[in-house]
């Protein structure tokens, strides 16, 4: 006995059992404990019975596959003679926000009324992608994710004057939908290179998305957590300040990524290994190569999206459902706890900075940039000033 998603196929033996013992009179509980299958496998078999006119007399005069046609369950065939849909084009119209298979089986019935039933439409569509090897996991909508990571492979740097060499890290960032890809060459992976990569990344995109899905480093994400995750305070700010949720990936759950995954292999392969024997004096040189080749991975035609290069499936499909950018740069702050002393101010690196009164000797939280110091208590911002820069100062 085999079985096709919930619904039990049996046997001719076992059908042709069914017939006889209903035909005798015996209820459906008790054939289904003389077959050793489900009750209501036995009511639809019977039913699919009465349908077709068969008996068990008609049953029992045919072939296995002759019974199994007549009664509906037998194996299945490909239609010839119906329209096939274009899949690439359905596949990247999955991409659009709202758009689902359904959708898009009624426009395809539409314009071929004889066409394929919707099952089949799906079956055929599954087919499809596993032919073409891609996962349905890996369909994302367009606008909503993107997907940010350092690649496994550096680029060495050498220092013009006393030839040292140092490992330039590689920034890689793609969007979900159209695998329209960034990358650049850093000096480290600090905070400031991972929040600069991802604003120079969303100017490039010329807009945000919802999600960004971001690898485990340090600079992103202080505590690994699907539900409860640390972000590190100033890449949640930015995230605010972009608009725009970070979903850190889990340890050790690579499809949480599967998307940037490839990008960095697609990177590695077509960008970073063309470049390997190159010898880079400046990360400016190094970048303006990166580019070269990046702007060639771009707009190298995509086999599954019907030959559309990333920038054309780009303009396409997911240009227009990005985020606007911020009117305003984002700028990197410092954090860190203070007590109020009792004349009411509070020290930054030798600058004393006035806070309300009433906040003597409370602990408060500072965020302090190149210009500005905020002064935080219970969440809410209770003093501003702009940054001095003259020793032991009193604001």
């Amino acid at each position: 006995m085999s079985k096709r998603k919930g619904t039990e196929v049996l046997g001719l033996v076992s059908i042709k059992e069914i017939l006889r013992l209903h035909e005798q009179g015996m209820s459906g509980n008790r054939i289904s404990q003389s077959v050793n299958v489900a009750r209501s496998v036995v009511q639809n078999y019977i039913k699919l019975s009465r349908a077709s006119g068969l008996s068990y007399e008609r049953v029992s005069e045919l072939s296995d596959s002759e019974a199994l046609k007549l009664i509906g369950k037998g194996q299945a065939r490909r239609r010839t003679d119906a329209a096939v849909p274009e899949w690439s084009e359905v596949n990247k119209e999955l991409l659009r926000k709202g758009v689902t298979l359904a959708i898009l089986w009624e426009e395809y019935r539409a314009k071929n009324p004889s066409g394929y039933s919707y099952s089949n439409f799906c079956t055929l569509y599954r087919t499809w992608l596993k032919e073409e090897k891609i996962s349905m996991r890996q369909v994302y909508k367009a606008g909503e994710k993107a997907f940010v990571d350092y690649a496994g492979m550096t680029l060495p740097l050498t220092h013009e004057t006393t030839g040292e060499v140092t490992e330039a890290q590689i920034f890689v960032i793609a969007l979900g939908a159209s695998n329209l890809t960034y990358v650049e060459a850093q000096f480290s992976q600090d905070i400031a290179n991972w929040l600069g990569g991802h604003e120079r990344a969303f100017q490039y995109f010329g807009g945000v998305t919802e999600l960004v899905v971001s690898d485990n480093l340090k600079s992103g994400v202080n505590k690994t957590c699907r539900y409860e995750p640390e972000l590190n305070r100033s890449y949640l700010e930015f995230s605010k300040h972009y608009d725009f949720a970070v979903l850190p990936a889990r340890v050790r759950k690579p499809q949480d990524k599967a998307k940037v995954e490839e990008a960095v292999q697609n990177v590695e392969r077509r960008i970073l290994a063309p470049l390997r024997n190159h010898v880079f004096y400046s990360l400016a040189e190094m970048n303006i190569a990166l580019r070269v080749k990046l702007e060639e991975v771009n707009a190298r035609p995509m086999k599954t999206y019907g030959g559309l290069s990333r920038w054309e499936l780009f303009g396409q499909i997911e240009k227009d459902a990005l985020k606007p950018l911020p009117s305003t740069r984002f700028e990197l702050g410092s954090w860190k706890v203070a007590r109020v002393n009792i004349d009411y101010h509070i020290e930054i690196a030798r600058h004393y900075y006035a806070v309300p009164c009433v906040l003597r000797g409370e602990k408060v939280e500072v965020r302090f940039t190149e210009r500005m110091v905020i002064v935080f208590h219970d969440g809410k911002s209770v003093a501003q000033h702009l940054r001095s820069n003259r020793p032991y100062s009193i604001l």
